[in-house]
């Protein structure tokens, strides 16, 4: 005999889909309310956050948030930053101390599962590497057994490595710290034989030694570290708000706008370049943001390739080559669904 369910149930489950409904747009609404975004980021890493002396924020992870400013508000300066710790990154976001945590941070099954957040896509492609003093004399990670290595708390590069290591067979010994900014200085102070982390943030690190070119960073990548904005659960628009301002970037791209001809581009007959920018469809309304929304994230920020290259591109102190996070279309895996 099938069973039937109880009023009593049905009524709790409805309250339960109102309760989840009504919370729905409590972030975009309080954020709307604050008349700011509040982003986590790192305490200080070129090329991805990263304050100068005036306290301006520069960096991906900080136009990144930015782009959300621009897309909630139409202004990217319409954003505020609190640096994080990787120990302390979610934590601040699952308290509400934050918006939205735009710090490099790794996509994984565990973090996207069992701390009640949501990563909203991927604005940086990376890998772990190690960065060693030339004087060492190494040339390739299977040179390491037995390594002192300095290494950040919290993050992932700590189990990438001991299964690196152990799969390989070798030995090392940890030094462990709390920020980036200590595990280069004790790099630079000779406490470890090298510093392992995202192969990017050891070109940042890099950057900070009185003699950048006395260190490098050794050929192997030893894990996959795709880098993104996060949000809490159970927020669907403000994740849907977060996650389609970076896609608006990669699409922009795509479609060859870019902070200088976005306003002649507003003119354009293209389908495609006018639902992104707002000039017919009712995209925004969708997200629960302005028509126009598209328009204001490129004016003020840029498309995604601007961003790069501004930030740790060809040129800049990371001078960091496109490699898989160039467009689809030009030999990378930087792609975004298309916005209709």
């Amino acid at each position: 005999m099938k069973k039937r369910t109880s009023l009593a149930a049905i009524t709790a489950l409805t309250g339960a889909m109102l309760a989840s409904n009504a919370m729905a747009a409590t972030t975009l609404e309080s954020v709307k309310e604050k008349g700011h975004v509040q982003c986590g980021v790192t305490s200080g890493l070129p090329g991805f956050s990263q304050p100068d002396e005036k306290g301006s924020w520069t960096g991906i992870d900080v136009d990144t948030c930015r782009a959300v400013a621009a897309a909630v508000f139409g202004s990217g300066q319409s954003a505020e930053f609190t640096p994080l710790t990787a120990k302390e990154r979610f934590t601040a976001l699952q308290s509400g101390e934050i918006d939205v945590l735009t710090r490099n941070t790794t996509w994984t099954l565990t973090r996207d599962t069992s701390l009640g957040l949501n990563f909203t896509g991927v604005n940086y492609y990376d890998g772990q590497g190690f960065l060693v003093n030339k004087k060492l004399g190494v040339d390739m990670a299977s040179q390491l057994d037995g390594a002192t290595v300095c290494i950040q708390a919290g993050t992932t590069t700590e189990l990438n490595l001991a299964d690196y290591f152990r799969t390989k067979g070798m030995k090392f010994n940890p030094i462990v710290f709390d920020t980036s900014e200590q595990t280069v200085q004790g790099f630079a102070a000779g406490r470890c034989d090298m510093l392992t982390s995202d192969r990017s943030q050891l070109a940042a690190l890099r950057s900070k030694l009185n003699d950048p070119s006395s260190a490098k960073i050794l050929p192997e990548t030893i894990s996959k570290e795709p880098l993104g904005p996060v949000v809490r659960q159970g927020d669907d628009q403000w994740f849907n708000v977060v996650k389609w301002a970076l896609f608006v970037q990669i699409n922009a791209e795509e479609l060859g706008i870019t902070q200088a001809n976005v306003d002649d581009m507003k003119k354009s007959d293209n389908p495609s370049i006018q639902r992104l920018l707002g000039t017919t469809g009712d995209m925004g309304e969708k997200l629960g943001l302005s028509a126009d929304f598209g328009y204001n994230i490129i004016k003020q920020v840029g498309n995604y390739g601007e961003m790069y290259n501004r930030n740790v591109g060809p040129g800049t102190p990371l001078d960091l080559e496109r490699g898989i996070n160039a467009l689809w279309t030009e030999g990378g895996i930087m792609y975004a669904p298309p916005v209709r």
